[in-house]
């Protein structure tokens, strides 16, 4: 029996004409938007020193939504500029990459996406939740990425330290007699709740929860939902103690705030 054929995405690379229309889809909202969003961002994103974050603080509100001041360093680099979101005391650091098609990427008052972080929504196949949202006072660490397809919530006072990854999607691969690139994915969604600190090189899987005040140990692989106050740790992560319990009984040291 002859296989049926699989079904052609209508952004599948062809022609060299609905590649070009293919690469603009992915970059702006509009081959208009990507006109002014590239001439601004490639005419001021180079800018050095406090003189430019002043300049890109003014001019980059012709693309995105800048609720009050927020600083933008050098050599960051913005697709979708028009469903980007920066609230008041917000900070993207050089080497920061958004992609906040469709749904957006909205970042919080105070909060801090570090050097050379990825948060990418990407989404072209029609998820209705996908998106990234960062809280207020929160602190995404150098390196991380964090993928959108699903929406990840990200909550109030959130630390994530270096090489983090949030990863809102999976792929499909039940069918062994087919590409998994032809099997589709699946978006859930992640969600950190306040008052989180998520330890270096963790890795969160699509689907989680953790919930307030949860730590996760460095190196954790969280597969499943982490309950508030809770520290876990390994791969896949598991429950080690709730956090305070051992206070009465740590050894005397210096705490600097």
């Amino acid at each position: 029996m002859q296989k049926p054929e699989t079904p052609r995405h209508p952004d599948s690379p062809g022609s060299l004409l609905s590649n070009l229309r293919l690469y603009l889809r992915r970059q702006a909202s509009s081959p208009g938007r990507y006109l002014l969003e590239m001439v601004l961002l490639e005419s001021l994103g180079w800018l050095p020193t406090v003189a430019g974050i002043g300049i890109r603080s003014l001019a980059y509100r012709l693309i995105l939504t800048m609720r009050g001041f927020a600083a933008i360093e050098k050599g960051v680099r913005i697709r979708f500029a028009s469903h980007v979101e920066l609230h008041h005391g917000a900070y993207l650091d050089q080497g920061v990459y958004l992609h906040a098609c469709p749904k957006g990427i909205r970042v919080g008052r105070n909060s801090l996406v570090m050097h050379g972080s990825v948060l990418h929504v990407y989404n072209f196949r029609g998820i209705p939740h996908s998106g990234i949202w960062i809280g207020e006072n929160s602190l995404i660490g150098e390196y991380n990425v964090i993928r959108g397809q699903g929406g990840v919530r990200i909550g109030d006072r959130v630390y994530t330290s270096p090489m983090v990854q949030l990863l809102a999607v999976n792929h499909v691969f039940d069918d062994s007699s087919r590409p998994f690139v032809d099997q589709g994915i699946t978006a859930q969604g992640i969600t950190v709740e306040d008052d989180v600190w998520i330890g270096a090189g963790a890795i969160v899987t699509d689907g989680v929860t953790i919930g307030a005040g949860a730590v996760v140990a460095a190196g954790s692989v969280v597969t499943r939902d982490v309950p508030a106050r809770t520290l876990v740790a390994g791969a896949p992560a598991r429950e080690i103690r709730e956090v305070g319990s051992t206070l009465q009984a740590q050894e005397p040291r210096t705490v600097y705030f």
